[in-house]
């Protein structure tokens, strides 16, 4: 009898054991790993990098009982990149992540990042439509789509109003076109010291590029094996450019012209806009005149567009609760409450149209700012967001378009034929794409 009772409490206590055992097991639990930096994605002062994420950690937690979203702190964009590249050679790549535009291409390529077309096609509660294409571009490499977008920035043209005003000139509608620019550049540079030097200028950092995207120009294609630099598109921005820079006579514009209130146009990046709007880094620049901004001018071939560029988030191929990560990713980038707070909280625009083409987008704009400024129609902004120009992401893409930035840098130098010259450099990148 007491070895039958002795057995029988072993196996009571051994059972207790199982089921608390059991018990801590399902109450352990999982955790997700988000993978970001602490700084802003457009080269800006940004005190809220991690008010958006938290809250939207705290929304997830509370919808998902027993799941953890953690993160590291404190990681600086400029190396973000790498840390990135050693979690995953270490096998540590985290659950979701957000991914800059030149990573983009080569973990897709890798097979590092979940190509999304599936978990976008079998969710009935996402909206494809609901975002702009451009941002959405950004994310895609071949036929899918690796990222979704979180936070995207147009390039505007800033317009100094002040020294327009003072030229009787009114600042440029929307829609205005190369002429408009030409014209308006050529009248108000000139020497206003009678020193013999010309101290007041059109444009500054308004470059080639812009000239060409606005010209309706494609330079490469989307996966760096062609680039069309011989094309009439091109060649008719660069000649742009450099009659735009003649009309200085000579003179060198710089950013301390145009910090001092002697230069009438200058492209700017919305987060530019929003931030020195507003205090307290109002008053660190830009004090001594009125500006806005409006869309780039057009060229003959285009239209007034601008490059757009866009922060993504990625989910690991290789995470265990892909599910979870889609759902995390999910709200980040397509949950409306989420999205309003990306737009009041940082210097960005939403990647939704409907909360960046709304009122309450104008309204967060319009905050912190003095009640006589123009605020940014929100429309316009929509409009620059659905139509702009996103940049090829393959590997060589910088290297790529530095060389371009020194030829035509040549070009204008040596005041070399540009049609000729760009044929030239045509057979120039294309070896070089092919090496």
């Amino acid at each position: 009898m007491k070895k039958t009772t002795i057995l029988k409490y072993l196996a009571i206590c051994a059972a207790v054991g199982l089921v608390a055992w059991l018990g801590k097991r399902q109450e352990k639990p999982i955790v997700l790993e988000f993978g970001m930096f602490a700084q802003s994605n457009w080269e800006v002062e940004d005190a809220n990098a991690y008010v958006v994420i938290d809250q939207a950690i705290r929304k997830f937690e509370k919808s998902h009982p027993g799941v953890k979203i953690y993160y590291e702190s404190g990681i600086r964009k400029a190396d973000y990149s790498e840390w990135l590249s050693r979690k995953v050679l270490s096998g540590k790549t985290p659950d979701m992540f957000m991914i800059l535009p030149d990573d983009l291409y080569r973990y897709a390529s890798l097979d590092v990042i979940e190509n999304l077309n599936q978990k976008m096609e079998g969710d009935g509660k996402f909206k494809k439509e609901y975002f702009f294409k451009t941002a959405l571009q950004m994310g895609q490499y071949r036929q899918g789509q690796y990222a979704l977008p979180y936070e995207t920035v147009p390039t505007l043209m800033f317009v100094n109003k002040t020294l327009l005003e003072q030229e009787g000139i009114q600042v440029p509608s929307a829609d205005w076109t190369w002429e408009d620019l030409e014209a308006i550049s050529e009248k108000v540079t000139k020497d206003t010291n009678g020193d013999g030097v010309i101290d007041q200028f059109g444009t500054y950092n308004y470059t080639w590029k812009e000239a060409a995207y606005s010209n309706g120009a494609e330079l490469f294609d989307a996966d760096g094996e062609k680039a069309y630099f011989s094309g009439d598109r091109v060649g008719e921005a660069v000649k742009f450019v450099q009659r735009l820079e003649e009309q200085n006579g000579g003179s060198t514009v710089t950013q301390d012209d145009f910090d001092s209130g002697r230069v009438a146009f200058m492209p700017l990046s919305f987060s530019d806009y929003r931030t020195y709007k507003t205090y307290p880094y109002k008053i660190k620049k830009y004090t001594s005149f009125q500006w806005d901004c409006t869309r780039m001018p057009a060229g003959p071939t285009g239209g007034n567009t601008s490059e757009v560029d866009t922060l993504m988030m990625a989910m690991s191929k290789r995470s265990k609760h892909q599910d979870l990560a889609w759902e995390f990713i999910k709200l980040l980038t397509a949950d409306s409450e989420i999205q309003r707070e990306v737009m009041r909280m940082s210097q960005g625009a939403s990647v939704l149209k409907y909360v960046t083409g709304s009122s309450f987008a104008g309204s967060v704009i319009r905050q912190e700012m003095d009640v006589d400024e123009r605020v940014i129609d929100y429309e316009l902004l929509r409009d620059v967001l659905e139509t702009g120009k996103v940049k090829p992401r393959f590997p060589k893409y910088s290297e790529a378009m530095a060389l371009a930035e020194n030829r035509i840098r040549e070009i204008y130098k040596n005041e070399k034929n540009v049609d000729s010259a760009l044929k030239i450099f045509q057979r120039d990148i294309t070896k070089f794409l092919k090496e």
